[in-house]
C-alpha cells in the first residue's frame, strides 16, 4: 500500500468517525443556495477544445452602427443578433404608425431597452405607457403584450424573447404563421404578473442621471437581465488577467451607457459603443470593463438561471476578475 493510499484511506476513517462532518451542517459551506462568497476551492473545470465557436447570428459584437447602416433604406427591419440555448435576441425598427400583433410566451420573460424614438407598449392588466430612449422594459409570461410606433420617426429597440417558443395569441387576434406549427383554440387559466424586482418598465437614462446602482431589472428562475453601472478606468488591467467563464451558458451584454471594453479569449479585446450588443460564448474567458476614460459605463448583462445561482471559474492565479 502507497503513503497516498494510507493517508487516504485515514482520512476516510476520520471523517466517518467525526459527527461533526458526516451529521452537522457547517457554516458558510458550499451548499448554500446562490452565493458567491463561499470558501475557496481549486477544481478541475472542463473547457471545450476548441472553443465554442460562434454561429449566426452570434458574433462576438454587432455594433448599432452597423446595423443602422445595413437597413439605412427601410424604416421597418428586424435584425438578429443573439440566440442562445435560453435567449433570442433582435433588434427591430417600427415605421412611424406601425403597430404589432398583441402576443405573449406561455412560460417566459420578453424583455427589452429603447436605443432611438419612441412607441407605446401596452401590457396586459397594465395601463399603456410610452417608451422613449433609454426604456427598459419587461413583460412577464402569459401576459399579453404589443408595440406601438406614436412618434414621427422609426423606433429602434432591442427585444429579448425566450429561444426556441413561439408566441401565442388571445382569441381577438389573428395568430401569424409559423412553419411546422398549427394555431388551435384552447382554454388557459394560467396568470401571469409582477414580483420581486420585476416591473413593466424603468427609464433607465433618469434612473441614471440619479445615481442609480447595479440592480436586476427582469428575473426569475429562468430569466435575468442585470444592470451592472461600473466606476470609470484609466486603464484596462493586465492582459493576463482574463475575468472568469462559464461552462454551459452564454453571457451577453447590451451597452446602455458610455463605452465597454471586453476581453474575449480566442477573440481578443472587444470595443462596445453604446447600443452594441457582445456575446461571450459558454465556456469562454471574458472579462469587461469600462473603456478607458469614458467615465461610468452600463451594460445590461443577460444570463440564464442568476436566481438559484451561476458558477463563476476565475483563475487560479490571478484576483477574482470581472
Amino acid at each position: 500500500m502507497t503513503s497516498a493510499n494510507r493517508l487516504m484511506i485515514a482520512m476516510a476513517l476520520v471523517l466517518a468517525a467525526s459527527p461533526a462532518w458526516s451529521q452537522t451542517a457547517q457554516p458558510n459551506w458550499w451548499s448554500a443556495p446562490a452565493r458567491e462568497d463561499g470558501p475557496t476551492r481549486i477544481v478541475w473545470a472542463a473547457q471545450k477544445t476548441p472553443e465554442t465557436p460562434y454561429r449566426e447570428p452570434n458574433r462576438p459584437v454587432w455594433h448599432i452602427a452597423d446595423i443602422l447602416k445595413a437597413h439605412r433604406n427601410r424604416k421597418s427591419w428586424d435584425q438578429p443578433v443573439l440566440l442562445t440555448t435560453d435567449f433570442d435576441g433582435h433588434y427591430i425598427s417600427l415605421a412611424p404608425g406601425e403597430k404589432t400583433k398583441c402576443l405573449f410566451y406561455a412560460d417566459d420573460r420578453t424583455f427589452g431597452w429603447i436605443y432611438s424614438g419612441q412607441m407605446k407598449i401596452t401590457i396586459d392588466g397594465r395601463e399603456p405607457f410610452t417608451a422613449t430612449k433609454g426604456f427598459m422594459f419587461d413583460v412577464p409570461g402569459r401576459l399579453s403584450y404589443c408595440f406601438e410606433n406614436t412618434g414621427s420617426e422609426p423606433v429602434v429597440f432591442y427585444r429579448n424573447t425566450p429561444a426556441g417558443q413561439v408566441p401565442s395569441y388571445y382569441e381577438s387576434e389573428t395568430p401569424a404563421p409559423i412553419k411546422g406549427y398549427r394555431y388551435e383554440k384552447d382554454l388557459s387559466r394560467s396568470t401571469g404578473g409582477y414580483e420581486g424586482v420585476n416591473q413593466p418598465y424603468l427609464d433607465f437614462n433618469a434612473y441614471a442621471a440619479g445615481g442609480g446602482k447595479s440592480r436586476d431589472f427582469a428575473f426569475d428562475g429562468h430569466t435575468a437581465a442585470h444592470i451592472i453601472r461600473a466606476k470609470g478606468i484609466d486603464a484596462l488591467p493586465s492582459d493576463k488577467s482574463w475575468g472568469h467563464f462559464h461552462e454551459n451558458m452564454v453571457e451577453a451584454w447590451v451597452v446602455v451607457e458610455s463605452k465597454l471594453d471586453v476581453l474575449i479569449s480566442g477573440v481578443g479585446l472587444v470595443h462596445g459603443d453604446t447600443g452594441d450588443v457582445i456575446n461571450a460564448n459558454e465556456g469562454r474567458w471574458h472579462r469587461a470593463t469600462c473603456a478607458p476614460g469614458a467615465g461610468t459605463c452600463t451594460r445590461w448583462a443577460m444570463t440564464p438561471r442568476n436566481k438559484e445561482g451561476q458558477l463563476h471559474y476565475f483563475q487560479t492565479d490571478q484576483p477574482a476578475g470581472n
